[in-house]
C-alpha cells in the first residue's frame, strides 16, 4: 500500500506542473449565451427542421456549456447535478429529432432553462481562498475515489476470504495501471490530441460501458462461488479450479476500471482547480493529500469489517454491491454515448431521472439497464436451488 501512496502522490504532482486550465467559469454569463441561444432555437423550431434543432442544441451544449468549462466546473463540485443537466440537454435534442410537437420542445427547454438558472444563482465567489481550494482538492478525490475503494476492498476481501492472499497483487496492479492510463488519457486530452467535447464523452461512455459488462460478469462469478464458500471443505478442494487465471485476471480487470473509469476526469478537475488557485500550491496539495490518507483509512477499515461478517452475507452484499455498480454504469455509460452522437435518444414521456442509479428517461438508457436485470431473477432462482441442494446433502 505504501507505493500505492507514493504513485498516487507522483502522479497527482507530475500533472500539476503542467495544470493551467482556468476553471474560473462565471456561470451568470454562460448561462446567459445559453438561454439567449435556446430561446431563438426554440423560436425557430418546426417539426420539418427537426435535424437543424436537434443538431443545433447539441452544439449549444458542446460549444457553450461543456467549451465554456461550465461543466467541468460543476463536475468538480456536484457530479449528479453535472449528469441530471446532461440528461436534459439529451432530452431536448431527442425530442427534436423526433420532430415532437413544439410544446413538447418548449417545456423540455424550460425544465433545463429553470435548473441552469438555479446553478448561476447558487455559484459561490471565484475567490475560493485557502479553506476554499482545501475542501475542493479533499472533497474531489475522496468522492472520486469512494466508488473504486468498494469494488477494490470487495475484490481483495474475497481473494483473502478465498484463501488466495498471493493473488491479491493482481489487483494491485490493476489500480496501477489505472492511475497511470488515466494520467496519461488526461494528458492526451489537454496535451497531444485536443480531444473534442463529443470525443471524450465517447470515451467515458465506452468505458463505463465496458465496466459495466465487466462487473456485471464478476458479480455473477462470485454469486456461483458464493455456496462453494461456505463449505471450507469445498474450497479447500477446489480453490485452484475456482480462482483460475481467467477470472483472476477478470478480477485486476474490474479493479482497472473501477479506477481508471474516472481517473483522468478527476485529473482533469485537479487540473482546473489548478488553474483556479494562482499559484497556491499548499491546499491543493494538503487536501490531495488528506483525502489520499482518508481513502486508505477507509480501505482498511472496510477490509476489518468485510472479514467479521459471516461468509454468506459478505458474498451476498459483495455481489450486490458489484451487481449496483454495473447496473449505474450502464446507463451513465449509454447516457454519455447519447451526448457524443453515437446512440440515438428516444424520450421517455414522465419516466424518472435518478443520478445514483444511472437511470434516465431515454429507451437506449432503460434497455441496456434492463439487459443487466432481467436475468436477475433467474440467477436467484438458480441460486436458492442450488443452496437448497447443499443444504439437503448435509442434511443426509
Amino acid at each position: 500500500m505504501q507505493r500505492l501512496i507514493g504513485i498516487i502522490l507522483l502522479t497527482w504532482l507530475s500533472f500539476s506542473v503542467t495544470a493551467a486550465t482556468d476553471a474560473r467559469v462565471d456561470f451568470k454569463v454562460v448561462v446567459g449565451q445559453l438561454i439567449e441561444e435556446g430561446d431563438r432555437l426554440l423560436a425557430a423550431y418546426s417539426p420539418e427542421r427537426e435535424e437543424d434543432t436537434a443538431d443545433a442544441f447539441s452544439a449549444l451544449y458542446f460549444d457553450v456549456f461543456e467549451g465554456s468549462g461550465m461543466e467541468l466546473a460543476i463536475g468538480m463540485r456536484d457530479p449528479a447535478l453535472k449528469s441530471e443537466l446532461e440528461a436534459y440537454f439529451s432530452r431536448i435534442i431527442g425530442l427534436a429529432s423526433q420532430s415532437r410537437p413544439t410544446d413538447q420542445i418548449a417545456v423540455a427547454w424550460l425544465t433545463l432553462r429553470e435548473a441552469l438558472e438555479g446553478v448561476a444563482q447558487a455559484q459561490k465567489p471565484k475567490d475560493a481562498g485557502f479553506w476554499g481550494l482545501f475542501v475542493q482538492a479533499f472533497l474531489i478525490l475522496l468522492r472520486e475515489g469512494f466508488e473504486a475503494i468498494l469494488v477494490i476492498t470487495a475484490l481483495v476481501a474475497y481473494l483473502r476470504r478465498q484463501s488466495a492472499a498471493d493473488k491479491v497483487r493482481v489487483i494491485y496492479q490493476g489500480v496501477v495501471l489505472a492511475l497511470v492510463a488515466s494520467l496519461l488519457t488526461a494528458w492526451l486530452i489537454t496535451m497531444v490530441f485536443q480531444i473534442s467535447g463529443a470525443g471524450q464523452e465517447a470515451l467515458e461512455g465506452l468505458t463505463m460501458l465496458f465496466a459495466a459488462v465487466v462487473l456485471f460478469y464478476v458479480s455473477y462469478w462470485l454469486i456461483s462461488k458464493s455456496e462453494a464458500a461456505r463449505w471450507q471443505a469445498f474450497i479447500n478442494s477446489q480453490i485452484n479450479q475456482a480462482l483460475s487465471r481467467g477470472s483472476t485476471f477478470a478480477l485486476g480487470l474490474a479493479a482497472f476500471l473501477a479506477v481508471y473509469r474516472e481517473g483522468a476526469e478527476t485529473v482533469l478537475f485537479y487540473q482546473a482547480l489548478a488553474g483556479q488557485a494562482d499559484s497556491q500550491w499548499q491546499p491543493l496539495i494538503v487536501g490531495f493529500g488528506l483525502a489520499t490518507v482518508s481513502l486508505l483509512l477507509l480501505y482498511k477499515a472496510m477490509q476489518a469489517a468485510s472479514f467479521k461478517l459471516p461468509l454468506g452475507l459478505f458474498f451476498s452484499v459483495t455481489a450486490a454491491l458489484l451487481y449496483y455498480l454495473a447496473v449505474s454504469f450502464a446507463g451513465n455509460g449509454v447516457l454519455e454515448l447519447q451526448e457524443a452522437g453515437w446512440v440515438g435518444i428516444t424520450p421517455i414521456e414522465g419516466g424518472l431521472t435518478i443520478t445514483w442509479l444511472g437511470l434516465y428517461p431515454s429507451m437506449e438508457s432503460v434497455a441496456a439497464q434492463l439487459l443487466l436485470v432481467i436475468p436477475l431473477p433467474f440467477a436467484l432462482l438458480w441460486w436458492w436451488s442450488k443452496r437448497r441442494q447443499q443444504l439437503s446433502g448435509a442434511v443426509v
